[in-house]
């Protein structure tokens, strides 16, 4: 059973594509009207907000020192201030919450990196060569305004590092104390949007979508730093940017992929997951090292004889930092080959596909394939005995056998097509899969046929219905039925019989219902003597099927309709083997004083192409 504790910082998020035209309403919202602009990219914001401008502070640094705050709130007193917009990076952010934290005023933030600090209640200062951290919940902006415009002239080098700090985040949040189902989910997206994101920024910095994928990441990653305690990671980055002044972001794209490497390996297993990588230290490091990031402590001026001091007691964190001061590619914790390459070259060669689709589909195919091999180190023997499963599979196939059909049935593939094809108007009836045994142009019979003539059976007598979603009759509408025997059998699988048994097709009336006789389904055994049957009970699953009739209807102007009516009170409702069960087509078949059964539906069709 999972424990844990969250707390949310609510902040108002605006995001999209020009949103800082909003920001003149977020101030008013507010009820402010003599705002301090801090940061040095404001001219747009200083021009939305007009005269709500009182004072701007552009002296912003790293680290938000001290001092600087102090300069920032003479102004605030001088100009009388009642609301702050940082416009900037994290350094001006810092500086808006910094004042914040002094002051009580609102504060809107105006990201344009990465750097994630708008979505927390943190700032950290440095004052005598030390940064110090302070949480608060007063700390967190009143609006975050992420316009994505606002990044499309972020330079390549800027946009990596800042992008790989807001990972940082996302990456620490999954191995803290305080990790939850929300924050693995927002942490698990934002290294996704941002490992797909890096690499076309780096090729294309004004790609509008790429730059949305990555703030979204860096909006998600900052919701983890805000909402979970960190850990040796950011614990390193502040002490080696306060005290020995290295850049922030670069320092974090450098230190990552080595803390990275000591830290839970069941962790950078999903993260491995979510990069599309054997192995989540090294996939970083080779994208931060691809994209041009520093690849090292002492490119960012750290000395070796600092490191010793920095790692204190702890010989574990110092050869970190040996490895990191270095620029050392990290040992990967999983030996298992990268197959990116492979896999990009396969889905490669689909590019000269006449048909985009059929080069998407493939290209989802292959990816998903080759990750499934990876993340299960799939051994040869297991794949000759698949390729043997599915070639004994295909064997097996026969106009009146479909044993490929049983399989995508029994592995709940048929029901997930049908439901994305033939479930998305909650008003027709819903649909159930064709199945294994529909045969094309059955004999057509008058309403009121007895499709079971001299059959053994409880005799059954079904009344049907077929309406639009507005209850007016369709009339004729072609209505194919099909059926086991009583003892699980159709015809298709006895080949003494002569001819169709238990199937028909018949036609609704001018107002739009039709009746034949029949008799009772029964629950009945999927052919089980093939390699399906195998599957199924290696894993210990029974081959039936709960007892049903199947229809399939069809009428010009209308969507055709696939569906099951399901004998209420039937064995195996809840476990039916291909999954084909809906509660909206389980029905009652009522008994009448002979013994005889009833069946009573009315069929809703959706208009469409019939």
């Amino acid at each position: 059973m999972e424990t844990f504790v969250y707390t949310g910082h609510a902040a108002r998020v605006i995001f999209g594509a020009g949103t800082l035209s909003r920001l003149r309403d977020e101030v008013e919202r507010l009820g402010a009207t003599r705002v301090l602009l801090v940061g040095g990219r404001s001219e747009r914001a200083a021009a939305l907000l007009g005269p709500l401008v009182a004072a701007r502070f552009e002296g912003v640094a790293m680290h938000t020192p001290v001092e600087v705050t102090e300069r920032a709130l003479e102004l605030v007193s001088a100009a009388g201030v009642d609301c702050l917009v940082s416009v900037g990076g994290g350094s001006a952010t810092g500086l808006g919450k910094a004042l914040t934290g002094r002051t009580g005023l609102p504060l809107i933030a105006v990201p344009t990196t990465y750097a994630g600090s708008e979505m927390t209640p943190i700032v950290g200062e440095t004052a005598d060569g030390k940064k110090t951290t302070r949480s608060d919940p007063v700390l967190v902006p009143k609006t975050v305004i992420y316009d994505v415009e606002l990044t499309l002239g972020l330079p390549v080098g800027l946009s990596v590092t800042s992008g790989l700090n807001a990972m940082a985040h996302a990456v620490e949040a999954l191995y803290s104390p305080d990790a939850n189902p929300a924050t693995d989910n927002f942490a698990l997206e934002s290294i996704t949007r941002l490992a797909r994101a890096l690499p076309l920024l780096a090729q294309r910095p004004d790609d509008p979508d790429a730059r949305t994928d990555a703030l979204l990441g860096a909006w998600l990653a900052g919701i983890c730093l805000g909402t979970v305690r960190m850990g040796l990671h950011h614990k390193l980055c502040h002490l080696l940017g306060g005290s020995y002044g290295l850049p922030h972001s670069e320092t974090h794209a450098v230190l990552l992929p080595h803390v990275m490497a000591s830290s839970p390996p069941a962790v950078m297993r999903r993260i491995a997951a979510a990069l599309g990588a054997p192995d989540a230290p090294t996939a970083v490091f080779d994208l931060a090292t691809r994209l041009g990031a520093p690849g090292s402590l002492v490119e960012l001026g750290l000395g070796e004889a600092d490191l010793a001091t920095i790692a204190g007691d702890d010989a574990g964190v110092l050869a970190l930092l040996e490895e990191a001061w270095r620029g050392d590619r990290p040992a990967a914790l999983d030996d298992r080959p990268d197959l990116t390459a492979l896999t990009e070259q396969v889905v490669a060669s689909f590019a000269g596909a006449s048909n985009p689709r059929i080069a998407e589909l493939l290209g989802d195919l292959v990816r998903r394939l080759h990750g499934f091999v990876l993340d299960n180190d799939l051994t040869e023997a297991e794949w000759l005995g698949a390729i043997d499963f599915l070639t004994r599979t295909g064997q097996l196939c026969s106009p009146t056998r479909q044993e490929f059909v049983l399989l995508s049935d029994t592995l709940g593939i048929s029901s997930a097509v049908d439901l994305l094809t033939n479930s998305r108007s909650p008003d027709t009836t819903p649909s159930a899969v064709l199945g294994p045994f529909y045969v094309e142009g059955p004999p057509a019979v008058p309403s009121g046929a007895n499709l079971a003539e001299g059959l053994p059976g409880v005799p059954l007598r079904a009344d049907v219905r077929i309406t639009d979603l507005d209850g007016r009759p369709i009339p004729d509408a072609v209505v194919d039925v099909w059926q086991s025997n009583q003892d699980g059998f159709y015809d298709v699988q006895l080949p003494e019989l002569e001819g169709p048994v238990l199937r028909a097709r018949l036609r609704s009336g001018a107002d739009g219902t039709l009746w034949f006789r029949s008799i009772l389904p029964s629950e009945y055994p999927i052919p089980d003597d093939g390699p399906v049957g195998q599957m199924l009970r290696a894993t210990g699953r029974h081959p039936y099927r709960a007892p049903h009739l199947h229809f399939m209807i069809s009428a010009p102007g209308y969507r055709k309709l696939i569906t099951q009516l399901f004998v209420a009170g039937g064995r195996y409702l809840d476990s039916d083997a291909v999954f084909g069960v809906k509660d909206e087509l389980i029905v009652e078949f009522p008994p009448g004083p002979d013994g005889s059964r009833t069946v009573e539906f009315t069929f809703r069709l959706g208009a469409g192409n019939g």
